[in-house]
């Protein structure tokens, strides 16, 4: 939650966003989501492999993935 309000100030926690963190290594990912009463936290680690980075869209400042690439992760694609 801290970092998401100091790293990302235009962005809101409970904005209904999705917001992905990355292990070092890439191997593993934490999925933060408002769902409307709570916060839900995914954690998702691969035993093969590294998740793709998102691709940074200069036009907002952020780091973006399409619904496909989060559909993957969630998945175990890599």
């Amino acid at each position: 939650f801290k970092i998401i309000r100091s790293e990302m100030k235009d962005l809101s926690p409970v904005s209904g966003d999705i917001f992905l963190f990355f292990g070092k290594n890439r191997q593993s990912v934490k999925i933060l989501r408002w769902d409307g009463d709570g916060f839900l936290l995914y954690y998702k680690r691969l035993e093969g492999g590294s998740f793709e980075l998102p691709t940074f869209n200069p036009n907002t400042g952020n780091y973006e993935i399409s619904y496909q690439v989060l559909s993957f992760i969630l998945n175990g694609v890599h």
